[in-house]
C-alpha cells in the first residue's frame, strides 16, 4: 500500500521518493542513497523540520531558529511560543540561546544574526 510520495531533501540531488507500507514495514525506493531511505521512514512515520523565525524589538530584528528538528505538527505552536519571547529590552548575539526545550521537544532557539532596524 503506497503512502506517500516526496522529495527528499537531505542533499541537493532531490530524489523522487516513492513510501510504502508492506507487513507493517515503512519500505522507501528511488533514493540514491542511505540517507533518502532514513528520511522517507522518517516523512512517514514523525516528519520533523528546523523552525526558523524572526523576532523584533525597536532597534533590532533577531532571526532565530531551532537548533533541532522539532515535530512538523508544532511548528505553528512552536512559532507562536518564539513570538512571545521577550526582547523589548533585551540585546541579544549570534549564538544566544534565547529559549531553551521549547515546548518539551528538546529544542532550543538560538539567534543566527540580526539587523539593525534603520539598516533595513
Amino acid at each position: 500500500m503506497k503512502i506517500m510520495e516526496t522529495t527528499c531533501i537531505v542533499c541537493p540531488i532531490g530524489c523522487h521518493l516513492k513510501i510504502e507500507e508492506e507487513s507493517g514495514e515503512i519500505k522507501v525506493s528511488g533514493n540514491l542513497c542511505y540517507r533518502g531511505d532514513a528520511y522517507g521512514k522518517s516523512e512517514a512515520t514523525n516528519p520533523t523540520r528546523i523552525v526558523t523565525c524572526s523576532i523584533v524589538n525597536h532597534q533590532k530584528i533577531y532571526y532565530v531558529k531551532t537548533n533541532l528538528p522539532v515535530p512538523k505538527k508544532l511548528i505553528f505552536d512552536i512559532i507562536k511560543e518564539i513570538k512571545k519571547i521577550p526582547v523589548a529590552n533585551c540585546t541579544y548575539n549570534v549564538g544566544d540561546i534565547v529559549c531553551k526545550n521549547i515546548l518539551n521537544t528538546n529544542a532550543d532557539v538560538v539567534v543566527t544574526g540580526f539587523h539593525n532596524r534603520e539598516e533595513l
